[in-house]
């Protein structure tokens, strides 16, 4: 037996730790003496990710409230100011309001310096352990604690705790376990596949980097250190036997000139890694189907798709929020818990659910699936190229600054009614008879608008295809 605990946290990753250290600092100030918190997590050596590298400013944010904001340092991260999206040899600048921040980092090294500081508060014991099982009463079924072994050793150990929280991430072994017959189906759509570039210049300097790639999946690239950019393609699932081959025949020609040597030589040099983009829908949790004495926290309970970086901040803003509701609770009264969790729940909705809906829509208006997805990301790239409101609002929901669905809501439908206005006046590329090289630039004629009329209304019901299931997701609480 290796004794009992008040909190005892699974997995040590973003959430994990940076719970463990909250709960030390925050629950001090307001109890008689600091909790006891065990955070147990099967490898505390380096993690190597390909993702959860960028954080945005809202999640810079929720690391200065926890105290946390110096793990950014000393690790080699760039500050990020924005994005810029590049399409067919065309930029838009889309930068941060209000001279708000974000960082970019190698993901391993801001998870040791978050595990640096949890292992230093006050009241927490770090242990390399693999979590085996959860223990159960035999007569509520409440979960007690875990069991689980440690490197070396063939024995199980048992660890007890009061509240149980789950933070084992994206492959989460007990998340069936805990949420029981509330659980929600989780779906992959598509890949994430990653290489890093060498001393690579950015078309702008401390941006992310979107690439729209026409008939594939969007490109993102970032500076992750001062030698190191990660370059993540998304691939349609399922995975194309030759992926090097997709990247280099399909990809890679609709990219910046500049970027293409640093491309080929990190596909001669490294072995492409994948990610699945998994989407899992948020439950309530504490209520009769769920299991007591346990949560969920992290990627084992609510995931989006990672290319507008929005996990971390929502891990973190969710610490932010847990962890000053479980100052004052008795952990072991679970009608207070089941009040708590429901909070915690409806507390974090306005930018869960914006990060989430924002992180799909747009994955589908960059992926470009089809040729009225493809007005509307045409009809995107022209809002953003409009400035003003047209990107400061797009660029405040991305950041989680402006944590508002209805906002989201506002604009991409605003995005959807002027892409129907690009096809009926803006000139579209026709081919030149003269020469076929060099298309001519032509504005829809008067006999053309019945047909854009009947196309227009198709464009518009995509839209509301794309974005209703997702917010239809977001809203439910059944």
């Amino acid at each position: 037996m290796s004794g009992r605990y008040d909190v005892l946290i699974v997995g040590a990753g973003i959430a994990g730790s940076a719970l463990a250290h909250a709960l030390s600092t925050i629950t001090s100030q307001s109890r008689a003496s600091p909790l006891r918190v065990v955070l147990l997590e099967r490898s505390l050596a380096e993690p190597d990710r390909i993702v959860g590298e960028l954080l945005q400013p809202a999640g810079v944010a929720a690391l200065q409230k926890l105290g946390l904001e110096s793990c950014l340092e000393g690790i080699d991260s760039i500050p990020e100011h924005g994005y810029c999206v590049v399409q067919s040899g065309q930029i838009v600048h889309i930068p941060y309001p209000d001279g708000r921040q974000g960082r970019s980092f190698h993901h391993g090294r801001f998870v040791m310096a978050l595990r640096e500081h949890a292992k230093r508060a006050p009241g927490v014991d770090v242990v390399e352990a693999t979590v085996n099982e959860l223990i159960e009463c035999q007569h509520t079924k409440r979960v007690l604690g875990v069991r689980a072994t440690r490197p070396n050793s063939t024995g199980r150990e048992s660890f007890l705790a009061d509240l149980v929280i789950i933070a084992d991430g994206c492959f989460s072994n007990f998340r069936n376990a805990v949420l029981g017959k509330a659980l929600r189906d989780s779906s992959t759509r598509s890949h994430f596949c990653g290489v890093i570039l060498k001393d690579t210049q950015l078309p702008m300097p401390q941006h992310g980097t979107v690439g729209l790639v026409q008939g594939h999946g969007p490109v993102l690239l970032y500076q992750i250190s001062e030698h190191d950019t990660r370059m993540l393609v998304a691939v349609k699932h399922p995975v194309p036997h030759d992926l090097k081959g997709h990247i280099l025949r399909d990809v890679v020609p609709q990219l910046p000139a500049s970027l293409h040597v640093a491309i080929h030589e990190a596909l001669d040099r490294d072995r492409i890694r994948r990610m699945p983009n998994s989407f899992l829908p948020a439950v309530e949790q504490g209520g009769k189907y769920t299991k007591q004495g346990a949560i969920l926290l992290g990627d084992a309970w609510n995931m989006r798709h990672p290319l507008t970086g929005g996990g971390m901040t929502v891990a973190l803003h969710d610490v932010v929020i847990l962890s000053k509701l479980l100052a004052n609770v008795d952990f072991r009264n679970w009608d207070q818990m089941s009040n708590l969790l429901s909070n915690w729940y409806w507390s974090r909705k306005p930018l869960a659910s914006t990060i989430n809906i924002l992180s799909f829509a747009l994955y589908d208006l960059f992926g470009a699936d089809g040729e009225h997805l493809a007005v509307l990301q045409k009809g995107c790239f022209k809002y953003f190229e409009c400035g003003g409101e047209c990107v400061r609002g797009p660029v405040s929901l991305l950041a989680g600054i402006s944590p508002s669905p209805s906002l989201l809501a506002y604009h991409f439908f605003a995005v959807a009614f002027y892409s129907i206005w690009v096809m009926f006046f803006h000139p579209r590329p026709v081919v030149n008879e003269s020469d076929s090289d060099k298309p001519l630039m032509v504005s829809p004629q008067l006999w053309e608008y019945p047909g854009l009329a009947v196309r227009g209304v198709k464009v518009l019901w995509t839209a509301f295809v794309v974005f209703g299931p997702l917010l239809w997701s977001e809203i439910r609480w059944w």
